[in-house]
């Protein structure tokens, strides 16, 4: 008889200078780290079916931010809601947990918010798996350039960036641009939409939205620690994704020619669709690259 092995998954909190932060930690002590960022409007459990996948191989992390989850939401104006202080929440926890090497995989917000951490502590990235994660112009669809125009000070920006936080936008993250939608969990955008709907937690979104822009003004820097560094990377790309476009995951082989690059007929959400394709890929990247 052959041997089964499915990994356990740990559900666990830290503090994070005074706040609550929840993070689903799998995978032996001593192995590889690949340290998951999620997206928006998302938390930890997008990559539940993932460490199920690799973690008897690896040593998988992955936080959900402030404002997201089960982490701690302090309200705006008793925490500053920017991508800025999300890197600085995630830079945080990897000192409390002595996470000093380890593969990034960014997806969404986890790209401007891993792509930070990349810039400031270049010696803890052995590896990049970006997953619809932008970080070039050229990569932008009309939809996303038009939410990026929205920051403080103009005028309906705020009130644009609330009314995409509802059931039916959430669930069209998920099943638009996939090729089998009977494939994709309710269960994500259900959760996500239980989470939105707490009290605050769209005051909170809605304070990330208006300052998304802020990560456009950061590609050239991070497209310098690309080509300075080039670190191993390997691309994915769900091609029905209406914000990130194909256009995006190609432009990264002209900062790391030798990347992987892997596209799927799926959506945003790739995992959800395509894991049974994905984790492979994921697998024998961190085979190759894992210290």
């Amino acid at each position: 008889m052959s041997e089964l092995t499915i990994p356990h998954v740990h559900h666990r909190y830290v503090d994070v200078n005074g706040l609550r932060v929840f993070y689903r930690e799998t995978g032996p002590a001593d192995a590889p780290v690949l340290l998951l960022l999620h997206g928006f409007p998302s938390a930890s459990h997008q990559y539940a079916r993932l460490l199920d996948a690799l973690g008897t191989r690896y040593r998988l992390i992955a936080p959900d931010y402030p404002g997201f989850g089960h982490s701690d939401s302090p309200a705006p104006g008793t925490f500053t809601y920017r991508f800025e202080t999300l890197a600085d929440v995630v830079e945080d926890f990897c000192l409390v947990l002595g996470l000093d090497r380890f593969a990034l995989y960014v997806f969404d917000f986890g790209a401007p918010v891993g792509l930070r951490l990349a810039v400031r502590h270049p010696e803890w990235i052995t590896g990049l798996v970006v997953q619809n994660g932008n970080a070039y112009e050229e990569g932008l669809s009309d939809q996303a350039r038009e939410f990026i125009a929205g920051r403080r000070g103009v005028p309906g920006a705020g009130q644009a960036a609330r009314s995409i936080l509802t059931l039916d936008v959430t669930r069209a993250q998920y099943e638009g641009g996939t090729g089998d939608p009977s494939l994709v969990a309710p269960d994500g955008w259900t959760l996500d939409q239980h989470f939105l709907d707490l009290p605050g937690r769209k005051d909170i979104q809605v304070e990330l939205a208006l300052d998304y822009f802020s990560n456009v003004e950061l590609y050239p820097a991070w497209q310098a620690w690309l080509r300075a560094d080039q670190p191993p990377t390997l691309v994915l790309w769900g091609l029905g994704d209406p914000f990130f476009t194909e256009a995006g995951a190609r432009a990264y082989l002209r900062d790391l020619p030798g990347a992987e690059l892997h596209l799927f007929d799926t959506g945003h959400f790739a995992l959800e669709e395509k894991l049974p394709e994905i984790a492979p890929l994921i697998d024998d990247f961190l085979a190759r690259t894992g210290q």
